[in-house]
């Protein structure tokens, strides 16, 4: 650093700074660095914290310089408010996250009783396609028409061209089946009758 740079009056290193001088912004931050840091800690409690609202006070002052006017006070005030409105918005940005997380937890462990209502039958669902893949073909392919297909007992007869009655009692011995190699695994599901 040049023994003129230590010289100057803060004004004057502030004009030096707008012609992009860093060795006098680093003049200004061994005037003035401390009482900033000192000011962010406090505010925000956290030296790390404190440490980025400092290097976004100066990296401001290098990008903006026009913004301080000597003649509304000392360079030193002008860097403390500048210090203490970043801190606080740093606070208010971490509250505002924090009840944002608040929120979300919330309506996750809200929803958290769907969220195993929707595992439980996805094993379920898993545990019922194995039962309907071991029935024997015909009494499969007529619970897969009418129970997944959506399809009646007279269409499923017709598609299958079969006697009505004989499809009911596919479907129905089917069911049986299914019904008792479930509870063989333990699967609790309501069955239609």
């Amino acid at each position: 650093m040049s023994r003129s740079m230590t010289e100057l009056s803060d004004a004057a290193l502030v004009v030096t700074i707008g012609r992009w001088h860093d060795d006098a912004l680093a003049e200004v931050y061994r005037r003035h660095g401390g009482a900033v840091f000192a000011l962010a800690r406090r505010v925000l409690g956290d030296p790390a914290r404190a440490e980025e609202v400092v290097q976004e006070v100066f990296v401001r002052l290098w990008n903006q310089p026009e913004r301080f006017d000597p003649e509304r006070g000392t360079l030193r005030s002008f860097l403390l408010a500048q210090t203490h409105g970043r801190s606080v918005d740093v606070i208010r940005s971490d509250r505002a996250r924090s009840d944002r997380e608040q929120r979300q937890a919330q309506r996750t462990a809200e929803a958290g009783y769907d969220l195993e209502r929707e595992v439980w039958d996805l094993a379920v669902a898993e545990k019922v396609r194995d039962a309907v893949m071991e029935l024997p073909e015909p009494e499969r392919r007529a619970i897969e028409l009418a129970y997944f297909g959506g399809r009646t007992y007279r269409e499923v007869a017709a598609e299958l061209d079969a006697p009505e009655g004989t499809i009911k009692s596919r479907i129905r011995n089917g069911l049986k089946r299914m019904r008792l190699s479930l509870a063989e695994t333990s699967a609790s599901v309501a069955w239609p009758e």
